[in-house]
This record gives C-alpha cells, sequence and structure tokens, in this order.
C-alpha cells in the first residue's frame, strides 16, 4: 500500500458519503495551468521527456511544478521562464496568488507555500527564432 501515501486525503465528518483522496499530479496540472495564465508568464519548464511528448502532440499541464505533501502542508515548487520586460517581483506574486485561489476553489485545499523559480527569460525574438525553425 505505498501508493496510498502519495495520495492527500480529505475527511469529510460525520455525514460524509466517503473519503476523498487527490493525488499530487492533480495539484500538479491545477498549479500548472494557473501559473500558465499569469500575463507575463512565458512558459513553464520541464524536462528533455516533456519537451518529446509535446512534440508529439500531448499537452503537459502539470510540467515545470513539483507538489511535495510533507507533514507541515502542502509545498508547491513553481519553475517557470518569464517575459522579458516585466516586472518579476509582481508576476511571481500573481503566480503565488493564482495558484493558491485556484487550488482553495477547486480542491477546497490551501497550500502553505508556493514557491516561485524563475529559470529564464524569453525575448521576444527568440519566439520568432523558434517559429522560424517548427516551419521548416
Amino acid at each position: 500500500m505505498a501508493e496510498n501515501q502519495n495520495l492527500l486525503q480529505m475527511s469529510q465528518g460525520k455525514d460524509g458519503l466517503g473519503k476523498i483522496e487527490i493525488a499530487p499530479e492533480v495539484i500538479e496540472v491545477i498549479a500548472g495551468i494557473a501559473a500558465s495564465e499569469v500575463e507575463g508568464v512565458s512558459q513553464m519548464r520541464g524536462s528533455f521527456a516533456t519537451g518529446v511528448v509535446e512534440r508529439l502532440g500531448k499537452k503537459n499541464h502539470g510540467k515545470g511544478v513539483k507538489v511535495e505533501l510533507a507533514e507541515e502542508g502542502i509545498i508547491i515548487d513553481v519553475y517557470c521562464i518569464m517575459k522579458f520586460g516585466v516586472s518579476i517581483p509582481t508576476v511571481a506574486q500573481k503566480i503565488q496568488d493564482n495558484i493558491r485561489q485556484a487550488l482553495l476553489n477547486m480542491t477546497a485545499l490551501d497550500a502553505d507555500e508556493v514557491n516561485v523559480h524563475i529559470v529564464g527569460v524569453q525575448f521576444e525574438n527568440q519566439t520568432l527564432e523558434a517559429e522560424i525553425e517548427e516551419e521548416m
């Protein structure tokens, strides 16, 4: 039963119909979508494997997000690339707020930590070069 240790269980009280279990992957997807919706985020960082999978046509909404279920609570680490010219502290704060709100609305869970890691800056001419390479 090692796989049950990775699930987050929610109690329903006396009148509940049963237990609710939420996998960390669900939280990753929610956080990934919420972070990518913020204006100023160019893209989320993923591994080489997620890049290959996306080229094959499957979108990975949880890429660039790591969720840890610790005794202190839910810790979310987000790795993203910002657009050039944005205020990084302002966008990072919006990412944290958007993730907290989306998680609260969709799962009724509150994250104890939402850590935003800026791993790069995307320049406009880089996106144009990438689009030209894809067309060839």
